[in-house]
């Protein structure tokens, strides 16, 4: 089992940032992706940004969905078993529950969610 922590939504107003972190614990050992989903009342959730725990000489491969891109950064830190996502340019459409994802070996694992509102 995996257990996922976030911390860090709010509110904030269009413009502004915000940082989200997840940390990860229980059986996470070995490579696995790490990243952030979001989802509004009654859509689909959506990705957000990913990122492995190796390659590129092990800062790990990011993908991010195209209504973040230039604007959202994902990171991780391995040895805190951490993934970050720093909010840059937040828009009123970026708000949203956001979760943390863990995958390893074709298991998922979520977190409780965290809310992000951005005001207008």
């Amino acid at each position: 089992q995996v257990q996922l922590v976030e911390s860090g939504g709010g509110l904030v107003q269009a413009g502004g940032s915000l940082r989200l972190s997840c940390a990860a614990s229980g059986s996470i050992l070995g490579i696995n992706t790490m990243g952030w989903y979001r989802q509004v009342a009654e859509k689909q959730r959506e990705l957000v940004a990913v990122i492995t725990s190796g390659g590129i000489t092990s800062g790990g491969i990011t993908n991010y969905g195209d209504s973040v891109k230039g604007r959202f950064t994902i990171s991780r830190d391995n040895a805190k078993n951490t993934v970050y996502l720093q909010m840059n340019s937040l828009r009123p459409e970026d708000t949203a529950v956001y979760y943390c994802n863990y995958v390893r070996l074709g298991r998922q694992y979520w977190g409780q969610g965290t809310q992000v509102t951005v005001s207008s």
